[in-house]
């Protein structure tokens, strides 16, 4: 509550400071919502099954019941939104705005209710050329081909999903973009041994890179791009030498939209590395060990998710999202999965319906979400690809309504 009133003061300060020349503009916007939802069975979730990722694995008591075949109910409106937007005088010959933005979601589940930054960034335009410094959509979250599903989880575990510290350099030829980034991690970090934690990052010296390349046309909207990471796992080994165990991965995404009024239509592919800060199935495995020297070898395990949906309508509007994402294990035999999503799961598949009843600025929303996780045994000495797979499903319905401003 207290970073929620100190955003409110700083906020209204600057608004009665507008009267002064040339001072910035303030607009602000968001919504509230609040979701009503019903699983199934138990799941793999935050928040108190907020956002929720997959179904559970099945945990069998002393009479072979499998506790996790349990349904839950929950109401929330942790999701609701307060945000601003900047605009003020020109700076070196841009046009110079920024962003900020946050929600109740809180930053851990002891946090929950609690106010936490989503963006946070300045940006400066110029005719073709433009730069964004700050917190904002990891590049693999692309906001113009994303899903518009009601459940918080925005497609997960099929879309990437993160919000980077970063910088952005965006170059512009009529309908062409082409993206360069770096950024490095805060909220959503990869795991390692000291945790989920940006430190693997950090002592890797080198930022997240990526590169995109995008088109854009009255109907047809397209990109693609290539992704490198680097983490130091650990900097030292068991018996306390200097030893940086690092593990290097590269991932691709592609995506497309299309507009046929009134039919949108999306798609888009992640050939996924160590993809466990994007909220994905991965991350990464031990290659090898020496048991001399104590050095640690890891390597990253990958994953392949395709999703698509279709939507049409605006006052009434009628959606479908599909998803399906399958860890295709590492590059090479391993000893152990060590930090790791979804580690022995073989696949996951979705399948989620939608309506929507749009009375601006009152929206209400229903979906049924179907997900399907096939759950096994990591067999190492087949490059950790998950064996023998046994599938859990959940059904959750959510009905959502908002209020935008």
């Amino acid at each position: 509550m207290r970073k929620f009133v100190l955003f409110f003061i700083v906020f209204s300060a600057l608004v009665f400071s507008q009267s002064e020349k040339n001072s910035p503009t303030i607009s602000f916007f968001g919504f509230l919502k609040t979701d009503v939802f019903m699983d199934t069975r138990e799941g793999v979730s935050i928040r108190e099954g907020h956002f929720l990722l997959y179904p559970q694995n099945e945990n069998l008591d002393a009479q072979g019941n499998d506790i996790n075949d349990k349904a839950s109910f929950n109401i929330l409106s942790i999701q609701s939104r307060l945000g601003a937007k900047i605009t003020g005088p020109d700076v070196l010959g841009a046009k110079a705005t920024g962003l900020l933005e946050g929600e109740f979601f809180g930053h851990i589940e002891s946090d929950i209710n609690g106010f936490r930054l989503r963006h946070a960034l300045i940006k400066l335009d110029w005719a073709n050329t433009s730069i964004l410094i700050g917190q904002y959509w990891h590049p693999m979250y692309v906001p113009e081909v994303a899903p518009a599903v009601v459940s918080y989880n925005n497609g997960v575990p099929f879309q990437p999903f993160s919000r980077n510290p970063q910088i952005r350099l965006v170059q512009s030829f009529d309908n062409l973009k082409f993206i360069l980034v770096a950024a490095s991690q805060r909220d959503f970090a990869s795991p390692g041994p000291q945790g989920f934690s940006s430190i693997y990052m950090r002592d890797a010296v080198i930022p997240n890179l990526h590169f995109q390349i995008q088109y854009a046309g009255s109907s047809f909207f397209a990109g693609a791009g290539v992704d490198y990471k680097k983490l130091v796992a650990r900097i030292m080994t068991a018996d306390n030498h200097r030893y940086e165990a690092a593990v290097n991965s590269i991932s691709f995404i592609g995506y497309a939209k299309l507009i046929v009024d009134p039919v949108t239509f999306k798609v888009e592919g992640v050939y996924g590395s160590n993809m466990a800060d994007q909220l994905m199935l991965g991350g990464y495995a031990v290659k090898s060990r020496n048991f001399v020297t104590y050095e640690i070898e890891y390597t990253p395990l990958n994953t392949f998710s395709v999703w698509g949906e279709f939507s049409t309508g605006k006052d009434v509007e009628f959606g479908v999202f599909g998803g399906y994402a399958m860890n295709l294990g590492a590059d090479d035999n391993i000893l152990s999965t060590s930090f790791n999503r979804g580690g022995n799961i073989e696949s996951v598949f979705r399948v989620s319906p939608r309506l929507q009843l749009n009375f601006s600025p009152v929206r209400f929303s229903g979906e049924v979400e179907y997900t399907t996780a096939n759950y096994g045994t990591v067999n190492n000495n087949n490059k950790g690809k998950v064996e023998n797979a046994k599938s859990f499903s959940n059904i959750r319905v959510v009905l959502a309504a908002y209020y935008f401003f």
